[in-house]
């Protein structure tokens, strides 16, 4: 390797430990007015306490875990409206998800980010493709990644095919999970967020992880949707049956 090729491999590294040290660090509020300000502290840090408190009272009972590695890069994929309880339980992972620029998603990031997560923000001019781009760089330096599949704004259960093309861009496998609560509060979001309640149980399911070929085949769409619809059903049956195998 020549003295130019080291040279260009180090500051290769040293970007990617710059950006990586930047998905696990808040982000500058400046563009907040002080109240919003207040507000995203506020709402993030309160958001975490209520969270980690109810659950270290929840029973979790987990089928197909299995299916999940720690040895190696993975896409997890899940429904928007488990994002508070699927948080917790996949807690202190490293794991880098998505976040818009949004005020509403600046203290959701805030909230996942104390328990470990990395937040990929896309830049105000690129949008998407600008954290897209960033979590692709950070799976290939083997660290995880997480998508809320119908998120941010729906329509509910409807995935879409972002999770897809980063598994496909940066060759990790997609493993399909669902979390379903036995006793919840839902919010008046558009997809009813659930907010555990104290002593309840959460049933985990986790689907097989596989490979994406191609994004873009409509088999693949269909076979992605399906899977995540079957986990819920499974997930959500659990929730009122007494008969739980793991």
């Amino acid at each position: 390797m020549s003295n130019d090729q080291k040279n260009g491999a180090v500051e290769g590294d040293e970007r990617l430990e710059a950006m990586l040290k930047k998905l696990y660090s808040f982000a500058p509020l400046d563009k907040y007015s002080f109240k919003q300000r207040i507000i995203i502290r506020a709402a993030g840090l309160t958001l975490f306490w209520l969270i980690r408190v109810i659950g270290a009272t929840l029973k979790f009972e987990i089928s197909g875990f299995q299916n999940h590695s720690e040895n190696q890069p993975l896409v997890y994929c899940f429904w928007h409206n488990r994002i508070p309880i699927a948080t917790y339980f996949w807690r202190d992972r490293s794991i880098i998800v998505m976040s818009s620029q949004s005020f509403d998603s600046e203290y959701i990031a805030r909230f996942i980010q104390r328990f470990g997560y990395g937040a990929a923000r896309g830049s105000s001019t690129r949008g998407a493709r600008s954290a897209l781009i960033q979590m692709i760089r950070a799976v290939k330096s083997g660290t995880s990644a997480a998508f809320s599949v119908d998120g941010p704004r729906g329509p509910i259960y409807q995935a879409k095919p972002g999770a897809l093309l980063l598994a496909k861009k940066s060759g990790a496998a997609i493993l399909p999970f669902s979390i379903s609560l036995e006793k919840c509060w839902r919010l008046p979001s558009w997809d009813r967020i659930e907010i555990p309640k104290p002593f309840s149980r959460a049933f985990v399911v986790i689907g097989a992880p596989f490979k994406v070929d191609d994004p873009d085949d409509p088999a693949i769409q269909a076979k992605f949707q399906d899977v995540l619809e079957k986990l819920r059903m499974e997930s959500d049956a659990l929730c009122h049956s007494s008969n739980f195998k793991p």
